[in-house]
């Protein structure tokens, strides 16, 4: 697979209590960095040739799968003016059109944005996953979570306890449309690969080679009557010999937990 690469990964990732939530103003709740044409690249090819791995939906979310195209579609046009919208097609910021395919919410947001997006609703009491786009899944598969609430999704997270599952439940019911909620993680890994849907103990070998840390948000979807909430992951991949002090802060801040949400790539 093709190695795609940042330079650096723009944010400190200096150690911080679980979960290691801050506030985030909403002009930011998506970015782009300098691998969006190569990651935009490989989205497009993974949703071509491994729909079925990186493309999940619940039977009955289509209407708001279509509400978060929607959202997302909005949030472009009002805070990243490189993208050219119009009625039938979106000009990406690398000059790819794009069609907008609203029968096809999903794919679309694939090969729109480069953050994947996790949908999940409030089912019997706690946020599910319901619907997602994981074109790049840190040692977990999508058909092993689809459906299920945070609690089950986090089974092989040891540092996922009931308190910290109390916790990440109530960011959840609290979050707001225009106030996101953000964390990171950092991930020591041999192979640069974007694409590794497989048990996290198959990931994580030796030597380390590279820093994968994961962007993630927390946004409460407008006018959802089930609570949704986007969950999105801006992924990162860096050389550990390009930015050392970074790896040196990822390594502390891997050491300290292995807990994510949704999935259990730490």
């Amino acid at each position: 697979m093709t190695v795609i690469l940042q330079r650096a990964v723009p944010y400190d990732m200096t150690p911080r209590p679980l979960p290691g939530i801050r506030g985030l103003a909403l002009r930011d709740w998506l970015t782009r960095d300098e691998a969006f044409a190569p990651q935009m690249a490989l989205r497009a090819r993974l949703v071509t040739t491994h729909r079925a791995q990186v493309i999940a939906a619940q039977p009955g979310s289509g209407a708001l799968c279509r509400q978060v195209l929607q959202f997302v579609l909005d949030w472009l046009a009002c805070h990243d003016t490189a993208y050219r919208i119009d009625a039938k097609a979106v000009r990406r910021p690398d000059g790819a059109m794009v069609p907008l395919d609203r029968a096809d919410p999903l794919g679309t947001l694939a090969r729109l944005i480069q953050e994947d997006l996790c949908l999940l609703t409030r089912q019997s009491g706690r946020h599910a996953l319901t619907a997602a786009v994981l074109c790049f899944p840190a040692g977990w598969r999508l058909a092993d979570k689809i459906g299920r609430p945070l609690t089950a999704i986090h089974d092989p997270v040891p540092s996922y306890d009931d308190r910290l599952a109390a916790r990440v439940q109530r960011l959840f019911d609290a979050v707001t449309p225009d106030q996101p909620l953000w964390r990171f993680n950092a991930l020591p890994y041999a192979a640069p690969d974007l694409f590794q849907p497989h048990k996290v103990a198959a990931t994580r070998d030796t030597p380390v080679r590279y820093l994968r840390s994961e962007r993630q948000s927390i946004l409460r979807l407008p006018d959802s009557p089930d609570d949704a909430c986007l969950f999105s992951i801006h992924t990162y991949v860096i050389r550990t010999t390009d930015s050392p002090g970074q790896s040196d802060a990822a390594s502390r801040s891997a050491a300290q937990s292995h807990s994510s949400a949704p999935g259990s790539g730490a």
